[in-house]
């Protein structure tokens, strides 16, 4: 073979050498790539389920929440009104809506926004107001007014507090959008506060009776 002919030789081995390896370097860059793009994929994937299921566990927060101070209002409300009506009241039915509210309020704290639990915090007052409601009416001295009363209450401030409350729970999962809510939510607050101290000054009145006429 002269010089000519194996030059020509070796550049054509060399040249499918390098196709060769070239073609495997681009192989394995495009292996790489493919891999990145598929973890890459995998981590957004995981990354969304995780949203979801942490959005889904909010909804069922504040589902629960919602619906426990629901019951916790009828079951006080009930209660006053079977007592009007000389019927006998079950208190354990009362006592057992309170715990469960009491159990959800406590989980709340824990991941509700600080202007949700500011609602959550003062319908939990104004609901612990209603309880003893219901309680100090067989030593009222006057049934009546002390049924009319808690009647009113039942009905009017702290069944707006517990409205509040729901609606408060959907603007911060982005089901409800008012922009005037946060105006609404103070003015209800206030209106809610005022009549839950109101009601507790003369609750601790008829008290201060009850214990000077004893």
């Amino acid at each position: 073979m002269d010089v000519t002919a194996l030059a020509v030789a070796l550049i054509s081995v060399a040249g499918t050498l390098g196709g060769t390896l070239g073609g495997a370097v681009l192989s394995q860059r495009a292996s790489r790539a493919e891999a990145a793009e598929q973890n890459q994929r995998a981590d957004r994937e995981r990354d969304q389920e995780r949203n979801e299921q942490a959005l889904q566990a909010k909804r069922d927060l504040y589902a629960h929440l919602n619906t426990t101070a629901r019951a916790y209002r009828i079951a006080a409300r009930d209660a006053v009104q079977a007592a009007e009506r000389g019927e006998s009241v079950d208190p354990t039915v009362l006592d057992a809506a309170k715990e469960a509210w009491a159990d959800q309020y406590a989980q709340a704290q824990m991941a509700l926004p600080k202007d949700v639990l500011q609602v959550a915090s003062k319908l939990n007052r104004a609901l612990g107001v209603g309880y003893s409601v219901v309680k100090q009416l067989p030593s009222s001295p006057d049934l009546n007014g002390a049924y009319e009363r808690a009647k009113t209450w039942f009905s009017g401030p702290l069944s707006d507090g517990v409205y509040l409350l729901r609606v408060a729970l959907r603007h911060d999962l982005g089901v409800e959008v008012d922009p005037h809510f946060e105006q609404a939510r103070m003015q209800m607050l206030a209106a809610l506060d005022s009549a839950r101290r109101n009601l507790e000054r003369l609750l601790a009145s008829e008290r201060t009776q009850s214990a000077g006429s004893g």
